[in-house]
């Protein structure tokens, strides 16, 4: 494990603009994560990645040991190697995949599943998480835990928070790689006393930075923020904090306005492949006929590519013929995008403008009532089977 220097350079009430220091670069947060599943931003290559202000990227432990397998991105020289991308990379755990399939038996020493695609039978412990992981060789790895679903019981969650402490102490004494930093991941559910159990009981392990897990699971907006104000208080404030799978703009405003850093989700490119764009305006769906003759670019104040040299008329027209450009040009403007984004909230902080910031954010992108879930592998609303694992 490698402590990441960080440092917290401006404070707005709780929001925090700070930077973190890894062997690739200089992370500025908040910060936005683009999401490469299987190892690659999808619709988006390695040189247009480079110009959308992107500082860091994540990729999936659970799909990249499937295929192509870890084996191989290790003799490929890693995962930056074998993607071609340069910037720092953080890897999960697996844990979320694991934990949303239809049939796994979950018990002390891990998770056996058969993968989603072959049924082949496979088995997840932190030990082979973090093996995983070791050897795909990202600038971050994320402990092996348990994601509970929104309507998991009380008792089952309680037993699930003790599991996961055990699971995270043995990821961290299985995780021997000097040069990659660890981080912790704090669950608990939807109850005050089972966050503040467990982020007390991985904060006394000690890592690296600390993720919020078990979010982004169908509990809504307003309940999100609960679960926010119920954790975020029981963090080290001298490490990074990270809110995994949550990406809207209202989202990631309410999480900085609670202290949290660090944000991921998929919704940039798989809402981008629908013609769905995020604009200073609020989103808009630049398949629309409204569109067609529309020789604006997707967003006037927009530095990127795609609003440097095309407009939504053409975007338009891509779309209707069905042409892979559109999705490739949609992505790299929304991943773009989230990046202006954070750097004007980073801004915001750093002048005392925050409060400012978040009511245009609020009243842009207001709250979306049964708004599908973030990420496409998400579990939909609904009350969980007793127990606690939710079908896909």
């Amino acid at each position: 494990m490698k402590d990441i220097p960080f440092q917290v350079e401006a404070t707005d009430g709780q929001a925090r603009a700070a930077t973190l220091t890894l062997a690739r670069g200089v992370v500025r947060t908040p910060v936005y994560m683009p999401v490469g599943t299987m190892g690659a931003l999808r619709s988006v290559s390695p040189l247009h990645l480079a110009d959308t202000g992107s500082q860091i990227m994540l990729a999936n432990t659970y799909h990249l040991s499937q295929r192509p397998g870890e084996a191989l991105v290790a003799k490929a020289g890693g995962l930056h190697k074998f993607m071609a991308v340069d910037l720092p990379l953080l890897t999960d755990s697996g844990g979320f995949q694991v934990f949303s399939l239809e049939k796994n038996v979950t018990n002390e020493n891990g998770v056996e599943f058969k993968h989603e695609i072959d049924g082949k039978k496979t088995f997840l412990s932190p030990e082979r998480s973090m093996d995983i992981q070791m050897k795909l060789g990202a600038d971050i790895a994320m402990v092996f835990d348990e994601c509970l679903p929104w309507g998991a019981d009380r008792a089952y969650a309680e037993q699930s928070v003790d599991r996961t402490t055990r699971w995270e102490e043995r990821s961290k004494i299985a995780h021997t790689k000097p040069d990659q930093s660890l981080f912790g991941i704090v669950q608990g559910g939807f109850w005050p006393d089972l966050r503040k159990r467990s982020a007390e009981a991985i904060r006394e392990i000690g890592f690296d930075g600390y993720a919020i897990g078990g979010l982004s699971v169908g509990e809504g907006h307003s309940v999100m923020c609960e679960v926010l104000d119920m954790t975020t208080p029981h963090m080290p404030k001298n490490a990074p904090r990270y809110l995994m799978g949550v990406g809207r703009p209202l989202d990631l405003v309410e999480g900085v306005a609670r202290g949290v850093d660090m944000f991921d989700c998929v919704i940039q490119t798989r809402h981008a492949r629908s013609g769905v764009l995020y604009t200073w305006a609020g989103r808009i769906r630049v398949s629309d006929s409204r569109f067609r003759s529309d020789f604006y670019p997707p967003d006037t104040r927009c530095t990127c590519y795609t609003c440097r040299n095309f407009s939504r008329a053409y975007l338009n027209h891509l779309f209707r013929v069905g042409e892979i450009l559109a999705a490739s040009l949609a992505s790299i403007h929304n991943v773009a995008w989230f990046a202006q984004f954070m750097a004007a909230m980073r801004q915001s902080i750093g002048e005392g403008r925050f409060a400012e910031f978040r009511r245009l954010v609020r009243a842009t992108w207001p709250e979306e009532k049964h708004a599908e879930p973030e990420d496409g592998e998400r579990p939909a609303p609904g009350p969980a089977p007793k127990g606690g694992r939710r079908k896909r």
